[in-house]
């Protein structure tokens, strides 16, 4: 089997099936409120803009679109890998289609994998493993190759990038350079600035009601609300950003692939010498990233968080909500020597059928070791 196909796959099997499969999803949120369902959605986002257009939205459109897109990058860390399970199934519960843009034509573009296309397309086809090995719910999910997708529809696409290119100056555009993980000091290739704008099309050429992307895409997804206003076009795509998860090392705002010490990737083995060295100051809640792990990955996934010691420590105990945990470890009753091994345990579950899946099935492990041995490019 040749793994940098982009299409072919089981993966692309499974995407292109989830069209028809979407079409069952409104019966199915049929015992959901609507407040229920905005709730599920608005629970997703740090940042929503705006509120009621989400209910709005919800009100009219029996099933969403929402879309989310990766750069094909290399190995995948837990932010990328559970929490987008995570968002993604709490979209399909909520009613939604969820479109995918595996954006590769976009990692060339921002020279990742050294601008080899071939690498940047197995190393999407190893992402889709993952998240169907995490247990993604795939029946609402379409994934999408943004290289084939543009080429069939030329016609739509280019024109679109154009237009708005043409209402932005580029001052405007160099602020987006976040998305790309730079900064406007970087000395950026006309390839890079342009990025932007394509981006920006994406939202409408997917026919995007909701945007579900990280607070570091927030500013070209404003781009895209603004580009309506250009137009004057009135529903404009609602933003719903996610928290972004920090690295181990102390103020390291942003997991990082380039520095594996700080990051857990999907089919890690070291998970218990990481989190054992991690950033975690005893009664400091802000900035801690083990707390955050806890919060954003472990409640969510498990509905509650388990810790063991020996009595002389304060015996075993299970927290069922973030704010009681909060609570002990400001206090000192929970202590980092407390949360560290739960931490390492409930990562080391929820992460163990992925790892199985990458040792067992033999296609998924040509995928990844095929990706481990590229070299990240930024």
């Amino acid at each position: 089997m040749d793994p940098s196909a982009p299409s072919g796959s089981s993966a692309d099997a499974s995407a292109s099936s989830s069209s028809s499969a979407v079409e069952d999803l409104a019966p199915g949120m049929a015992a959901m409120s609507l407040q229920d369902r905005f709730e599920l959605l608005r629970g997703i986002g740090e940042e929503c803009i705006q509120e009621d257009e989400l209910m709005n939205l919800l009100q009219k459109k029996p099933v969403p679109i929402c879309y989310d897109g990766f750069e094909p990058s290399g190995r995948m860390h837990i932010a990328q890998g559970i929490v987008k399970t995570i968002n993604v199934n709490k979209m399909v519960r909520a009613g939604c289609k969820v479109k995918i843009w595996i954006a590769d034509w976009f990692a060339q573009l921002n020279n990742k994998m050294g601008g080899d296309l071939k690498k940047i397309q197995t190393v999407g086809r190893y992402m889709i493993e993952i998240w169907r090995a995490a247990g993604m719910n795939l029946d609402g999910v379409e994934f999408l190759w943004s290289s084939e997708e543009i080429n069939n529809r030329a016609n739509e696409y280019w024109p679109l990038v154009m237009d708005i290119a043409c209402k932005n100056n580029v001052k405007r555009i160099m602020r987006c350079c976040q998305i790309m993980g730079r900064n406007d000091s970087d000395e950026l290739t006309a390839a890079q600035i342009f990025y932007p704008c394509m981006q920006c099309a994406d939202i409408f050429f997917l026919k995007a009601d909701i945007c579900q992307l990280g607070m570091d895409q927030r500013k070209v997804n404003v781009l895209a609300r603004e580009y309506c206003t250009d137009i004057k076009r009135k529903n404009k795509p609602i933003i719903l950003s996610h928290h972004m998860l920090p690295g181990f090392k102390e103020g390291q705002e942003k997991m990082s692939k380039s520095d594996p010490s700080s990051a857990i990737f999907m089919e890690d083995d070291e998970v218990n010498l990481k989190i054992k060295q991690a950033f975690c100051p005893p009664n400091v809640v802000d900035g801690n990233p083990c707390l955050e792990y806890i919060k954003y990955i472990v409640f969510p996934w498990f509905e509650m968080f388990e810790v063991v010691r020996k009595e002389a420590n304060g015996g075993n105990k299970t927290f069922t909500n973030m704010d009681e945990l909060i609570d002990d470890y400001k206090t000192g009753a929970l202590h980092p020597a407390d949360v560290k091994p739960a931490l390492a345990k409930a990562i080391n579950q929820i992460l163990q059928p992925i790892r199985d899946h990458f040792n067992n099935n033999s296609e998924a492990k040509i995928l990844l070791n095929t990706v481990k041995k590229y070299r990240v490019t930024n």
